[in-house]
């Protein structure tokens, strides 16, 4: 059985699609990466949001943003995929509907991310390159990198 993917607005999430996504997060950004941190930033308003589901479930999760809002191009952020269904490279799925659905939503072709620096060739696989010095953001590492 394959992943299915949508891109839905903030507005357009259902309160159980929201709750069911920012605990993916949490999963994975505060309790895996035993780091606390605020995810609730205020961009999840004006983000598009990628959802992968699998059996009804969602597990994958990226937001989507045109321009200006998290970098000066377009770009791509929490990108998440459950523990339990990594060994199924869906991560790579998920990047490629994300760059996709940055070129079909608002027209660009340059994405910028914060990526962590443990996942460089992951995303290196995807046609990124980095370009910024490792920085620390709540403590962990990362790197800026851009996809032309």
């Amino acid at each position: 059985m394959a992943i299915h993917w949508k891109i839905k607005s903030f507005d357009s999430l259902t309160v159980h699609e929201l709750y069911d996504l920012l605990q993916l997060r949490s999963e994975i950004f505060v309790v895996e990466q035993n780091c606390v941190y605020l995810d609730l930033d205020g961009k999840d308003k004006v983000a598009l949001h990628l959802i992968g589901e699998f059996e009804n479930k969602i597990v994958a999760h990226a937001r989507l943003f045109k321009a200006g809002i998290s970098f000066d191009n377009a770009s791509i952020g929490r990108v998440t995929v459950s523990a339990a269904y990594r060994d199924r490279k869906w991560g790579h799925e998920l990047m490629q509907q994300a760059i996709a659905g940055i070129q079909l939503n608002f027209g660009e072709s340059k994405i910028t991310i914060g990526a962590q620096l443990y996942l460089k060739n992951f995303y290196e696989s995807h046609g990124f390159i980095q370009t910024s010095e490792m920085y620390l953001e709540d403590d962990i590492p990362h790197i800026e990198m851009v996809r032309e």
